[in-house]
C-alpha cells in the first residue's frame, strides 16, 4: 500500500464494460516527506476519494479486490483516505531528548 494525492479525474467516452461506474483518478505517489515520488497514475477509485485528497493505493492484482465479483482490468485502486497524517517530530527539533 502507498500514499498518494489526488490531483485529477479521468473522463472516458469509450471504455471497457467492466468498468462502467468506476471512477477513475489521476494519484501522484507521495513519500514521507509528502513530496512527489515517481509518475503520476490513474487509479481507479473505491473509497468516494476527490482531487486534492491525500489517498491509500495498491497496484498489481489486488487493486481489483475491491471490485470483486466483477472482473475489472485495473492494476491500481484507491483504498482509503487519509484523514491525518502527522507530522514527525524533527530529530533536532524542541520535543528532541524530551521523555
Amino acid at each position: 500500500m502507498q500514499v498518494a494525492r489526488v490531483i485529477g479525474d479521468v473522463v472516458a467516452t469509450r471504455k471497457d464494460p467492466s468498468l462502467t461506474g468506476i471512477k477513475l483518478l489521476i494519484v501522484q505517489p507521495l513519500d514521507t516527506a509528502r513530496q512527489p515520488q515517481g509518475r503520476a497514475i490513474v487509479a481507479a477509485d473505491s473509497a468516494g476519494a476527490g482531487v486534492g485528497e491525500t489517498v491509500f493505493f495498491v497496484r498489481g492484482k489486488e487493486a481489483a479486490f475491491p471490485f470483486h465479483p466483477l472482473q475489472t482490468p485495473i492494476d491500481a485502486a484507491v483504498v482509503g483516505i487519509v484523514d491525518d497524517w502527522p507530522e514527525a517530530p524533527d530529530a533536532q527539533g524542541p520535543a528532541a531528548g524530551k521523555r
